[in-house]
């Protein structure tokens, strides 16, 4: 049965990442919440399945031209430092700290998010 809710999990995390959205904001809570696995096991998981969708993701968009190659070296860089940055940190941070973090920063993004439609949705009727 476990193999089925970690299949439907990566299913709904790879089909909401090649979306755009950020399948990491349903794979964690749902990895937690339905699959008993722990945050920062779920954090983990979620940064390994990223991998292969942002490998696609970057051959698609180089192949449609969308990358702006003198732009990438700076945004490596600050990637790589704040990606270990946080890996030291969660470490430091108990997993309860860390899923609270974590869910106010899916409660901000969804607030951004509602906000940006409502804009969105004004300019369009105009």
């Amino acid at each position: 049965m476990s193999f089925v809710l970690y299949s439907i999990a990566g299913a709904i995390g790879g089909l909401i990442g090649g979306m755009g959205m950020g399948g990491g904001t349903l794979l964690i809570p749902i990895l937690n919440i339905f699959c008993k696995v722990k945050q920062h096991q779920a954090q983990a998981i979620n940064l390994i399945g990223f991998i292969p969708m942002a490998v696609v993701a970057l051959i698609i968009h180089v192949k449609n031209h969308l990358v702006v190659y003198k732009d990438l070296l700076p945004i490596i860089i600050s990637g790589v430092i704040t990606c270990v940055g946080g890996c030291f940190l969660s470490k430091i941070i108990g997993g309860d700290l860390l899923g609270r973090g974590f869910g106010a920063f899916l409660l901000v993004l969804s607030i951004f998010q509602f906000v940006f439609a409502i804009k969105m949705f004004k300019n369009n009727k105009q």
